[in-house]
């Protein structure tokens, strides 16, 4: 996609107004006052000149150059402005009038009118009800609001057009500079995929932030996105997360994984890093704009005052940042120069009666320490000397090293000077200090995220495919997991009571006995479950139970599957559903009947390689019991990779089906493998 959004020849703003209070008006004022230094050329045929700009009375009379328009026009009269447009020969046009598809079905069909306009004359469209693209670096700004942030380094692209009006409101006393701006609107042509890809190309942008509320095309947004994250930070605010999103569905896999999940799964996969707040997500910006990755996770305090930093200890543990041990030569060197009273270890305390030589020193020794991978710098307020005195000698001894730095000078009125002067030596400071964790946390998860990145593709499963198919058309679960390799416990089927006591005799030690029953998913709860049937005569009573269990919810009994009893060893969930958006993705963690009320579950895009189902694992809490857990044995670990792999590979392999669930997949100990006690799975509903 070419630049004109971005850095135009000229710029035609049909709808041009003499009223302040009018958007035409507003849009042209910031072309004039923010300096952009190609044609301006306003329409509006009841006007000769506005702004003391000559005015058109269309824009088939604009002078050249000319490739960006901005439509300021009523909605029933911007398809007609939009072929003339065409006419003219504009190709890149940003629509800032609402009243479309937000407005029901009548303003859709106005949008399927634009985009047959476009698509005869070859226009990019952005919008519309948007507010416009800015460049700080070209400059242009062809937005209507008041305002313009700083240049620097973050670009941000909004689906909210609110959102960018707040965003260029804050970012003027932010310290926060940014290189482009987009809102998006509806988003009828150029979408949030697209226009990522524009931003990551812009060498002045160092880090791309965004607010999404959905994406146009899944697969396509994790293929791009993957490739974006690959290049550049990527950090983004999902709006609209609630519970509401998640649909009802008959398996435990399916009900777990919402859109909530599903967009996290998207994310991590891609390499974008999800901020909870606005704020969070630009100071994860600045800092990965201005300082190196830290290369470990190792971080060191250095402070004025115990409260402040006992505070950002705090939360670089919960954060799982470990608090640096200082090498014997560097407390040494401490205990040397610092006051008698100090804390050379960490974190560093020179007390507030120190003034910046005494930072400078401890700063120097900290960075020097091979032990130190980041530094978090704090000063509590005092009147021995001006924050801008720390700013400047902070920045002058980071300057130095390439390590990580983030300063937390406490205060507001006090230190804007020393903001100014760490803004322009590129250390990001945090209000408090315990927000620095934050920060390094999600450089820290940037760094390791690119070095997980070249886990490779997956390796292929040999399987039938001839006898794949089979089983997925007859929709036998059992024997296409079977097929993958996916092993199962000794278990034969009963169609009668009869046959089920043959069965038990045949089979030695204790069985479980389960309804086979096309309208009952969840079997156990109504008693279609019986463990640990130890004699015929407990069998044939089984039986009974379960066709009681079965006549009484009105379910049909297709006979009894009758499986080996496992006894003393965890069990897990896993399986995958197919997202609208996404695609399948493989969902581990705790299973049993229990699941759904613990929800300790995580998911990752299909399909897997054997590294990225081992992260899948260690991101539950089972994990630990696989480890080895109390009673339990170290279990077969890598035997739950394999199946997690199998199944990436059937909802690859398999398109058709919508969701495949083992519950529970019993773990055995290491080296003995896995036994899937429970399958279940549904085919997609035909279009």
């Amino acid at each position: 996609m070419t630049d004109p959004f971005f850095s135009p020849k000229g710029v035609a703003i049909i709808g041009a107004s003499h009223d302040p209070h009018k958007l035409g008006y507003g849009a042209l004022r910031n072309l004039i006052r923010y300096r952009y230094r190609g044609g301006i050329y306003p329409v509006n045929k009841r006007s000769y000149e506005i702004l003391e700009k000559t005015c058109y009375p269309s824009v088939s009379d604009v002078p050249d150059p000319v490739d960006l328009a901005i439509i300021i026009v009523p909605a029933p009269a911007v398809a007609e402005t939009l072929r003339e447009c065409g006419e003219r020969g504009i190709q890149h046009v940003v629509i800032v009038t609402g009243g479309f598809s937000e407005t029901g079905p009548e303003g859709k069909i106005m949008e399927e009118e634009l985009l047959a306009i476009a698509k005869e004359y070859g226009i990019r469209i952005v919008g519309p009800n948007c507010i416009g693209t800015i460049d700080t670096h070209t400059p242009v700004n062809t937005t209507f609001v008041v305002g313009m942030p700083e240049p620097g380094e973050i670009g941000f692209i909004s689906h909210s057009g609110a959102m960018v009006a707040a965003i260029i409101d804050w970012a003027s006393g932010s310290g926060i500079g940014f290189s482009r701006i987009v809102s998006l609107g509806n988003q009828i042509d150029v979408n949030e995929t697209e226009m990522m890809r524009t931003i990551a190309l812009d060498p002045n942008t160092k880090v791309i932030t965004g607010y999404i509320e959905g994406v146009a095309n899944g697969q396509r947004f994790l293929k791009e996105a993957r490739k974006t994250a690959l290049e550049k930070p990527f950090l983004m605010l999902k709006g609209g997360k609630g519970e509401s999103g998640a649909k009802a569905v008959a398996s435990h896999t399916g009900a777990l994984a919402g859109s909530k999940e599903a967009f996290q799964t998207a994310f991590r996969h891609s390499g974008i890093q999800e901020a909870e707040t606005i704020e969070e997500m630009f100071e994860w910006a600045r800092a990965m704009a201005w300082q190196p990755l830290p290369k470990g996770d190792r971080v060191a305090v250095l402070t004025n005052a115990g409260g402040p930093a006992i505070l950002a200890v705090d939360a670089l543990e919960k954060q799982g940042l470990k608090i640096a041990s200082l090498s014997v030569e560097t407390k040494a060197f401490l205990s040397k120069r610092l006051p008698e009273a100090s804390s050379v270890n960490n974190p560093v305390d020179v007390l507030a009666g120190s003034g910046p030589a005494t930072y400078t020193l401890a700063l120097e020794a900290l960075l020097s320490d091979d032990n130190v991978d980041a530094v978090v710098v704090i000063q509590a307020p005092q009147d021995w000397f001006l924050p801008v005195s720390l700013a400047e000698v902070v920045g002058e001894v980071a300057g130095s090293h390439h390590k990580t730095v983030i300063t937390s000078i406490m205060g507001k009125a006090s230190v804007e000077e020393a903001l100014k002067i760490l803004q322009k030596r590129k250390i990001p400071n945090v209000a408090f200090p315990e927000r620095s964790a934050s920060v390094l946390a999600a450089m820290i998860n940037r760094r390791k995220w690119l070095e997980e990145a070249k886990d490779g593709s997956p390796e292929r499963i040999k399987a039938d495919q001839n006898k794949a198919g089979e089983a997925v058309h007859d929709a036998n679960w059992a024997e296409l997991l079977k097929v993958y390799g996916i092993p199962f416990p000794d278990q034969r089927e009963a169609a009668s009571k009869v046959e089920a006591i043959e069965i038990f005799k045949s089979m030695s030690g204790p069985v479980a006995m389960k309804l086979l029953s096309d309208d009952i998913s969840h079997k156990s709860d109504i008693g279609g479950v019986i463990l640990n049937v130890k004699t015929a005569e407990e069998a044939g009573e089984a039986w009974d139970r379960i066709k009681k269990a079965a006549q009484s919810s009105n379910g049909k009994l297709k006979g009894v599957l009758i499986q080996e009893m496992i006894s003393e060893a965890p069990e897990v969930i896993t399986g995958f559903v197919r997202d609208p958006q996404f695609g399948p993705m493989v969902l581990f963690g705790s299973g049993g009947t229990d699941v759904e009320l613990y929800k300790d579950v995580d998911m990752a895009i299909a399909p897997l390689t054997k590294v990225q189902a081992h992260k899948l694992m260690r991101r539950t809490k089972v994990y630990q019991k696989l480890q080895g857990w109390r009673n339990f044995k170290k279990c077969d670990i890598e035997a739950v990779a394999q199946v997690l792999v199998a199944l990436g590979q059937i909802a690859s392999d398999h398109p058709q089906i919508g969701e495949l669930e083992i519950n529970p997949l019993v773990v055995l100990p290491e080296g003995k493998g896995t036994k899937a006690v429970d399958v279940r799975g549904s085919l997609q509903a035909e279009n």
